[in-house]
């Protein structure tokens, strides 16, 4: 498969997660988009962009089980995540719950959202080996009176963990808190039914394991919270019926969600027009391989941590398609540059609570023979520490 991609053959690309790539026949369509609309920009953005966007929406909303109208495009998930923070009343004395797993782009969002209203970001330190049947508990049982946001990661990043967050809606909303999940990285590494999970916002990349052009992400918001959303940018579509001086329907939208957070100015639209080519690459290539990959990545889990006299920090079922190699390494960022420098392989070494870890991503791509390439060089990187 990894013929279908553009990735550089001299390395071995171990590092999906973080950007994910994007196959030759995405890039092709996007580029399709991208000559369609300069031959007439005014008409393309101006008088078709609403009509295509809704019908790559429509698209997203079968991949990831939830109404068109409850879906808007944005770059990535941070903006999304970003967007909803803001748009939350958060109050002097407010508190927002989330784990210590959390991206840290998002914590720095909470942080200064929290420093703007006198509100209190609160990260609960989640145990490691992880138990994901006290998860839920543990977390809600540090909710106080003035909690009113739980935010969590569907998979985390640091640590790859697959967090119960069906679960966590369910007991979250039935004490009156709402829910935000990071789903960065959860479209394409795990069946998705955002309707039936119930979060209050959902925010999420396409570009990564869905393998979408750069700058397809998505918001999900349950249609009772529309109104109290604001976008990032705040230009046509603010108010009802603002549709500029042009007329232009895109500046319009149908509903509240499209109209409020859709048009935030001019920008290239096209990776969203391609999510429907890149969920059909994904149906056709990637879903049919990823329990096998799951299994060699479980495999490689396992033999890393055996040979390296360490425990996992969870079950392989926690993990989706990103596995965190337990490692004892005196310097990540040192061991990252020589498995790079001296071995051609791209993969991050990330630290958790004074371990540390080499975050392999297994992508439909990736081969066996490649993960026992890593597992040879990291004896040879580990060794040279000593």
């Amino acid at each position: 498969m990894r013929e279908l991609f553009p990735l550089d053959p001299r390395v071995v690309f171990l590092n999906h997660g973080s950007f994910g790539a994007c196959p030759h026949e995405v890039v092709a369509a996007q580029r399709r988009w991208q000559d369609e609309l300069e031959r007439n920009p005014v008409e393309f953005l101006g008088r078709r962009s609403a009509s295509l966007l809704r019908q790559a929406r429509d698209a997203l909303g079968g991949f990831v089980g939830a109404r068109a109208d409850d879906l808007v495009f944005v770059p990535n998930a941070t903006t999304a995540v970003d967007s909803v923070v803001r748009s939350l009343p958060l109050e002097p004395g407010d508190e927002v719950l989330a784990t210590d797993l959390e991206y840290g782009a998002c914590d720095a969002a909470w942080q200064r959202r929290c420093a703007d209203t006198g509100a209190t970001y609160r990260r609960v330190a989640v145990p490691l080996p992880f138990d994901r049947t006290t998860f839920v508990d543990a977390l809600l049982a540090q909710a106080g009176p003035r909690t009113r946001v739980v935010f969590a990661s569907h998979v985390t990043s640091t640590t790859a963990l697959v967090l119960p967050v069906a679960e966590l809606c369910v007991a979250a909303r039935a004490r009156g808190l709402l829910t935000l999940i990071d789903g960065a990285h959860a479209p394409g590494q795990v069946d998705l039914d955002l309707t039936a999970l119930e979060a209050d916002f959902y925010a999420a990349n396409l570009h990564k394991w869905v393998c979408a052009p750069k700058g397809a992400g998505f918001l999900h918001a349950r249609t009772e919270h529309h109104a109290m959303l604001q976008a990032t940018v705040t230009s046509w579509g603010y108010a009802e019926g603002t549709g500029g001086h042009s007329g232009f329907d895109a500046y319009l939208g149908t509903q509240l969600l499209e109209r409020r957070l859709q048009w935030q100015g001019t920008r290239d639209i096209t990776p969203w027009l391609t999510v429907p080519a890149a969920l059909d690459f994904h149906r056709r290539h990637l879903a049919p391989v990823r329990e096998h990959q799951h299994a060699i990545g479980a495999a490689l889990l396992h033999r890393v941590a055996a040979r390296h006299g360490l425990s996992p920090i969870a079950d392989a079922a926690d993990h989706a398609l990103m596995f965190p190699l337990p490692v004892r390494a005196a310097d990540p960022e040192a061991l990252r540059r020589r498995l790079f420098d001296h071995h051609r392989i791209e993969v991050p070494v990330t630290t958790h609570g004074g371990r540390t870890f080499v975050r392999v991503s297994v992508a439909g791509y990736t081969t066996e023979d490649e993960l026992q390439a890593l597992e040879t060089a990291l004896e040879t990187a580990l060794a040279a520490e000593h």
